[in-house]
């Protein structure tokens, strides 16, 4: 690996579409715009205060120092609708020697959603591979940067981890996701990345989970009769708690383990529930767990709420469903609410666990298991 001079020793690279090159003067405008953007204040360590003199400093020096350094950096740049090329965002490989880098990207606000940082990245990690001779690239990102670890998915990176407190940002150590994408791999996903379509009822829509939504989460977990059921709620619970609770939804999706959706009000849009389905193995089953807020109970909600998230869950890919062939459920001996939940959507009881869980003051109690299988599900359909 050898240093380059900047700007002449920076290659061209590009699909027909989108292009790297060398960074230049007319670009100090675009970074600034985008260093200002509140996403890249939020996941990058970009000063919050940050100035036009910065921009060009890290157009006229930073880059041209990480080139001499042995770093490749390029800004990416592709033409919108008036055939005006524009400034893109940046796209980087750090070098860490003994053929290995990390990879590093921001995009500018205009080019989010169009599949430019995706190709942007996938022309940089085919440069790094076959013309620079790199085995390994790794990833990082603070958690939580879904738009990030979406990128690194769609690129082939394996999740390995949580690292915690390892991102510096701007004086608080972070913690940080990390992956890695060797030379062999292939470079498209490795898992499933769900998604948690809107699926509407009568009375209530099961819909992606918001971040309005704490505050509901919050009141739901701190009901007395809600932690009788669910012994794992932190105490006291807390809107940190919440927004942990929110992010494992988007957890769900992001490794393939299932779908969660928010419960709300078909008519006001309120949060009035959970519904999940977990422990999904595609084209064969999944387990479906949900709880309810106080104001939901004895309205119906959850028998209407897991009659769709049943209907999604046995409907064809072709029709925007699942595709299983089985789906289970448990409850607590003595949950009268939630096994009329499960009564109401045809399941069939198949057997108890003596003592198999925990309530929240600490007592074991039985579990009473049931399942529904697609044909049967089918079956009682066709009927009504």
């Amino acid at each position: 690996m050898t240093t380059a001079t900047f700007p002449e020793a920076v290659p061209v690279l590009t699909d027909g579409v989108v292009t790297l090159r060398a960074h230049h003067a007319g670009d100090v405008d675009g970074v600034l715009e985008q260093c200002l953007d509140p996403v890249s204040r939020a996941w990058t360590t970009v000063p919050v205060d940050y100035t036009r003199e910065q921009a060009e400093g890290f157009v006229g020096a930073r880059v041209p120092a990480a080139w001499a350094a042995g770093s490749w950096v390029f800004a990416v740049e592709a033409t919108d609708d008036t055939g005006v090329a524009r400034f893109c965002g940046t796209v980087e490989l750090r070098h860490e020697g003994d053929a290995r880098a990390e990879i590093a990207y921001g995009a500018h606000p205009w080019a989010r959603g169009r599949g430019i940082v995706h190709r942007a990245l996938e022309l940089l990690l085919a440069w790094g591979f076959e013309e620079q001779g790199l085995q390994t690239v790794i990833w990082w990102a603070n958690r939580g940067n879904w738009a990030s670890r979406r990128a690194a998915w769609r690129l082939g990176f394996t999740l390995e981890g949580t690292v915690p407190q390892w991102l510096p940002q701007r004086g608080v150590l972070r913690d940080a996701w990390v992956g890695v994408l060797r030379a062999g791999d292939e470079r498209a996903p490795r898992t499933d990345w769900l998604v948690a379509h809107r699926v509407e009822g009568e009375k209530v829509v099961l819909r992606p989970w918001r971040l309005e939504d704490a505050e509901r989460v919050v009141q739901a977990c701190t009901d007395e009769r809600t932690r009788h059921w669910l012994w794992r709620l932190p105490d006291p619970y807390t809107r940190p708690d919440a927004e942990d609770y929110l992010a494992s939804r988007v957890e769900l999706l992001a490794t393939g383990a299932g779908v969660g959706w928010a419960v709300a009000d078909a008519r006001t849009d309120e949060l009035l529930g959970s519904i999940a389905l977990f422990d999904l193995t595609r084209g064969r089953d999944a387990e479906i767990g949900y709880w309810a807020h106080p104001d939901a109970r004895g309205r119906g909600v959850m028998s209407e709420g897991c009659a769709l998230a049943v209907r999604h869950a046995f409907a064809s890919a072709d029709d925007g469903g699942l595709g299983l062939q089985r789906l289970q459920v448990s409850a607590a001996e003595g949950n009268a609410a939630s096994q009329r939940v499960i009564a109401a959507n045809g399941f069939v009881r198949t057997g108890r666990e003596r003592r198999s869980l925990r309530l929240g003051d600490g007592s074991l109690t039985d579990c009473v298991t049931y399942d529904l299988l697609a044909e049967e599900y089918a079956g009682t359909a066709s009927a009504r």
